[in-house]
């Protein structure tokens, strides 16, 4: 009986060890990266191959043919808030990205599937925008398969695609003005009420600098102690080509800052002084 049992156990053990499954590295490493764009974020998901020592571009990537634009899995994009691609207003949501590549320009597809992975698969009755970027030759070749956020700026930024010695740029924007602007109508309603925030929206985005000024101001009465407030509000005096008021303003955030022991202020302050004499 015990051999029986012993048999059984480890025919047991058999059928487990058979059943295991055996993971090693992905021949091409998915990334997903995630940028801040404007009050939202892109986020982007794709599979990496690597050269290997083959001949990228016109062989393995054919030209004039619908590409995933990585390996294994379909590569997507997903935006929180509605952007522009190629003129092209895209809701917030989850798209496909696919390109067509050629030696001197690729097109660029946003596409609502999710799953195109060969060229079998794609559907361009699906497409919601195509664009058509040039490209450019990297002097140093790359062998693996990368796509980045560059050039980010407050409602701008351009999704590259490198490989071999291969660069192309997908340029995404989105509005933002009126939403800070509506923001801004809100909470000035209220009591405590973000004057140094709507204030700092309106000077650094060519608004009305009076208007800014005037916010500034209230900031100030909110906190006279405030050197930051004061070295900002003297910052919009100067473009308001009030150069005395300006450097009143700047000596006093200068006083506060030496009482704060904030010398970044107080350097900030020095190097505006010092354009307006």
């Amino acid at each position: 009986m015990k051999k029986i049992l012993l048999a059984l156990s480890l025919g047991c053990a058999v059928i487990d060890l058979s059943a295991q499954q055996l993971k090693t590295p992905a021949p091409s490493s998915t990334q997903t990266i995630k940028q801040e764009l404007g009050l939202g974020s892109v986020e982007l998901s794709y599979s990496r191959p690597n050269v290997k020592g083959r001949k990228i571009f016109g062989d393995l990537v054919p030209f004039g043919k619908v590409w995933r634009t990585g390996a294994n899995d379909a590569t997507t994009l997903t935006f929180s808030d509605e952007v522009t691609i190629g003129g092209t207003k895209i809701p917030a949501g989850k798209y496909g990205l696919l390109s067509i590549p050629d030696a001197d320009s690729w097109t660029i597809i946003i596409t609502k599937q999710l799953d195109v992975t060969s060229p079998a698969a794609y559907k361009p009755s699906e497409d919601v925008v195509r664009v058509k970027v040039p490209t450019a030759t990297m002097k140093e070749p790359l062998e693996t398969f990368s796509m980045q956020f560059g050039d980010v700026k407050a409602t701008s930024t351009n999704l590259y695609m490198l490989w071999a010695n291969t660069i192309v740029a997908l340029p995404i924007t989105t509005e933002i003005d009126s939403k800070i602007s509506a923001q801004i109508k809100s909470v000035m309603e209220n009591d405590n009420r973000p004057y140094f925030g709507a204030a700092m929206y309106y000077m650094d985005n060519g608004k009305d600098l009076n208007q800014a000024l005037a916010w500034f101001n209230k900031a100030a009465e909110q906190n006279p102690a405030a050197f930051w407030v004061l070295h900002q509000k003297a910052n919009c005096l100067a473009k308001l080509g009030k150069k005395e008021e300006a450097k009143a303003a700047a000596l006093k955030s200068i006083e506060i800052a030496k009482a704060a022991k904030n010398d970044d202020y107080v350097a900030l302050n020095e190097k505006l002084l010092a354009t307006l004499k």
